[in-house]
């Protein structure tokens, strides 16, 4: 057999991957040559998806990936393909769907699924020991016993795997046989959904572990009922003052053991601050805590320390191991603590941080949360204890960084940092989410095609239907914060790629993948949030802001039919649906859209006043930009005038601005 007995995982952009470039295991990169390898020897496949900053994918790697023995196996029974789930997210989505169809029980990483030849799983799990321990076999032994089955059982296999086939297809949603017409029933059931599972003492849903879920929050803080939008609040301060937020470096954490929100599991991800960035802002907005100010500020800051690349673009995670020990970095002992600091800085910032309680990390350290009240006196000495000891982290052995650019997750990014921007006046965060969204346009958007990752200047891999839409959600709100025509040109161009590449043409909806994507075993079209939003909830919702500013009724029904498609299953569980209820609620109520035009520096005051209230567009156009479309081309003038407008209905302009807040 013509089998290859080299790793080729060295020439790859993914971190994740050049990780396991020198492992024993002949890994490959999913392409066409390993999978025409696989069809050509009739070889089984062993798929492993995992990330950077995922824990449990490096133990594993440590226990088997790095193990002679166990890769000797490996190599001897199946082709070894290794991907990053966040460089390849129509693959990770397929075969977590599979292994909880083959398993009845969800996934994560890292997943370990065994194919067929074609690229049909017939057996999977996540994490397998070494050894035999936790209920869980050996993963060589393991190994053995797949490729006998394989080798012995394979018309059972080939039955199976035409029934997953057939499962997956299913889970395409089907169009109604006829329009129906659309009501806030949705909206108010998914709210009761989300009361009956709100957790009231520490804030969040449901119990241990808590994620932050950001579309959930945003869908309850945009709410009329005042107890909804608690809900939004209570869980937002519960997590500004855990230790999922870093109190001493800021930026979130991806989620909490417990469900306190005390113990976070430390990895740091770029598509959960771009939404809890927002929030923070939003929070303030409406509550005035100065707590979700200063945590807004921080999170901003951390970001551009830490995330941001020289040429603009978002890095897209900080792990959760540094030194093979999870959390090393941002735990602290008290001794420690009492050393760096003066006897009246520590005094405050043992109580303040909960660090004269027991340790609350594995029984020897501790990490800060909010512990103990402070007084307006106090914030001066604490800002600068905050300072030493985070000087003092700064001299540990960093956590890895995961340095690809993201197309997707500097959308969500790119977002929040513009959305923060119109909240606060910032205007470093408006120049770095302006500098994130040049990169990518210079480096994604070729031959007016997106593509999805970057590292190094190389890009590759054709973009998804979240790049697309939440790039165009993300220039949306980037136009309010600041209007530049090129942002409106790529706005367009990308909607009009929306519309040409990934819609259902037939049934509505958008696919995951392009019309043109390599052939895999099912193509996704899904409207369930998970940790990031739905593509099709966020397309519908750009695509619908942008056919009313534009008065473009192409965006407007593709809006309207992927609602239709997902309307019988918001209406039979809306939970889930936070970003697809978003759209069906501007779809009930157009938002109000404001243009102004103007004077650049008076404008600037109309835009400070007018602040970032979600549920409406402003967009402040000064004199003198050439070439806009004929609904935003407005007449200029020697003093800010102002057209509001919602669905195809403008009023008389106005030159009173507080006209506009009443």
């Amino acid at each position: 057999m013509s089998f290859p007995l080299a790793n080729r995982l060295s020439a790859e952009t993914s971190p994740y991957l050049l990780q396991h470039a020198n492992n024993p295991v002949h890994w490959q990169p999913w392409d066409e040559q390993t999978l025409t390898l696989a069809r050509r020897e009739n070889r089984p496949i062993l798929l492993s998806i995992g990330y950077s900053a995922c824990h449990w994918c490096h133990v594993m790697a440590h226990e088997s990936f790095e193990d002679e023995g166990v890769a000797a196996v490996m190599n001897r029974f199946f082709v070894n393909i290794k991907v990053d789930r966040e460089e390849r997210p129509d693959l990770d989505q397929i075969y977590q769907t599979a292994h909880q169809m083959l398993a009845r029980r969800s996934g994560g990483w890292p997943l370990t699924m065994f194919l067929s030849p074609d690229g049909t799983p017939f057996f999977g799990g996540t994490y397998f020991p070494k050894e035999p321990r936790y209920g869980l076999p050996g993963f060589a032994d393991l190994c053995q016993r797949v490729a006998e089955a394989f080798e012995n059982r394979r018309d059972d296999i080939t039955a199976q795997a035409a029934e997953l086939r057939q499962a997956l297809a299913d889970t395409t949603p089907e169009p109604a046989a006829t329009a129906t017409a659309f009501d806030a029933g949705p909206l108010a059931e998914a709210e009761a959904q989300l009361a009956r599972g709100f957790d009231s003492r520490h804030g969040g849903f449901g119990g241990a572990p808590k994620f932050p879920h950001p579309t959930d929050l945003a869908f309850l803080l945009a709410r009329k009922e005042s107890g909804s939008r608690q809900m939004a609040l209570t869980t937002l301060k519960y997590m500004c003052e855990g230790g999922i937020y870093d109190q001493i470096g800021g930026g979130f954490c991806r989620y909490s053991v417990d469900e306190r929100w005390e113990i976070p599991h430390f990895e740091k991800m770029l598509y959960d601050n771009g939404p809890l960035l927002a929030l923070c802002a939003d929070a303030w907005a409406q509550s005035r805590d100065p707590l979700f100010a200063r945590v807004a500020g921080e999170t901003a800051v951390w970001v551009m320390r830490e995330m941001q690349a020289p040429d603009g673009g978002y890095y897209s995670s900080l792990d959760a191991d540094s030194e093979g020990e999870e959390g090393k970095y941002y735990v602290w002992d008290r001794a420690e603590v009492e050393r760096l600091l003066t006897p009246q800085e520590s005094a405050l910032a043992l109580r303040r941080w909960g660090f004269d309680d027991p340790p609350n990390f594995e029984n020897r350290h501790w990490h800060a949360k909010i512990a103990g009240p402070l007084d307006d006196a106090e914030i001066p000495l604490l800002a600068a204890a905050r300072e030493k000891l985070f000087a003092a982290r700064e001299t540990r052995i960093r956590p890895g960084r995961d340095d690809k650019v993201l197309t997707s997750w500097n959308a969500l990014m790119i977002e929040g940092m513009a959305h923060a921007t119109r909240v606060f006046g910032k205007n470093e965060w408006l120049v770095s989410a302006q500098d994130a969204m040049d990169c990518i346009r210079n480096t994604m958007w070729q031959d007016g095609r997106l593509l999805a990752t970057a590292r190094d200047g190389r890009a590759h891999l054709d973009a998804y239907l979240d790049d697309h839409a939440f790039l165009l959600a993300a220039l949306l709100e980037l136009m309010q914060a600041k209007f530049r025509s090129e942002d409106l040109a790529f706005a367009i161009e990308l909607a009009d790629a929306l519309l040409a590449r990934f819609e259902d043409r037939d049934a509505g909806g958008f696919f995951f993948t392009a019309d043109d994507h390599e052939v895999l075993i099912h193509r996704p079209k899904t409207g369930h949030d998970n940790a990031t939003p739905a593509g099709n909830g966020v397309a519908a919702f750009a695509l619908q802001r942008l056919g009313h500013l534009l008065g473009e009724t192409r965006y407007l029904v593709a809006a309207e039919r992927t609602l239709q498609l997902f309307w019988p299953h918001m209406s039979r569980s809306p939970g889930g649906f936070g970003s697809l209820l978003r759209a069906l609620e501007e779809a009930l109520t157009p938002p109000v859209a404001i243009i102004l035009r103007g004077p650049a520096v008076e404008m600037a005051n109309w835009l400070c006043a007018l602040g970032a209230d979600p549920r409406r567009l402003v967009l402040a156009l000064p004199n003198g930009i050439a070439g806009l479309p004929a609904a935003l081309a407005k007449p200029e003038s020697d003093h800010v005038n102002a057209w509001v407008c919602q669905g195809v209905t403008c009023s008389t302009p106005t030159e009173k601005l507080d006209d506009l807040n009443h």
